[in-house]
């Protein structure tokens, strides 16, 4: 008898699997697609190259300093010595923290990530959900992410229809095959 239960019950589970329906799409692919991404992506770069340039052009200072000590480090007293390498090291030690604070974990351009690339990315997870209540997925798969896929039947890849919820055509400016 527990047998049978057990067998009823691993028919009605396997059952209930097959009825599911499932898709998958590549989001990286779908929101380099998405003009907000490109304008936060440009924003970012913006950012990014104007606090690099302040960090190099501290650098250069840092590195007058150092040729300058070098240069003079034999007219110099100890005091004097001790003084300038104390005043190198600390502009060394502002510019580390500098560069932390920008580029570190959780730096700015991690919040101005975040802050510039969110609205992109509700707005694609909104259009994925659209996408399966409309097609009545159960699941939605990103095979750009680190779940890994051996084998997908383009037949069940749904990212052209999430592009099209965005406006934004498919990948191929074809019409989608997907049922």
């Amino acid at each position: 008898m527990k047998n049978v239960c057990l067998a009823l019950l691993l028919s009605l589970a396997s059952t209930f699997a097959w009825g599911q329906k499932f898709g998958y799409i590549d989001s990286e692919y779908i929101i380099k697609q998405m003009p907000e991404y490109k304008k936060a992506q440009t924003e970012l770069n913006e950012f990014s190259l104007k606090w690099q340039k302040e960090i190099e052009a501290d650098q250069v200072k840092i590195d007058k300093l150092r040729q300058e000590y070098q240069a003079e480090e034999v007219l110099l007293t100890e005091d004097m010595r001790k003084e300038r390498m104390d005043t190198i090291a600390a502009r060394e030690t502002k510019l580390r923290e500098l560069q932390k604070n920008y580029f570190g974990f959780k730096g700015l351009l991690y919040l101005k990530r975040q802050e510039l690339v969110k609205p992109a990315q509700d707005k694609l997870y909104k259009a994925i959900e659209k996408v399966a209540k409309e097609k009545k997925l159960a699941i939605i798969f990103d095979k750009s992410g680190e779940l890994v896929m051996l084998y997908t039947d383009p037949i069940h890849d749904y990212t052209d229809y999430v592009l099209e919820a965005l406006g934004l055509g498919d990948k191929n400016d074809q019409v989608p095959t997907n049922k």
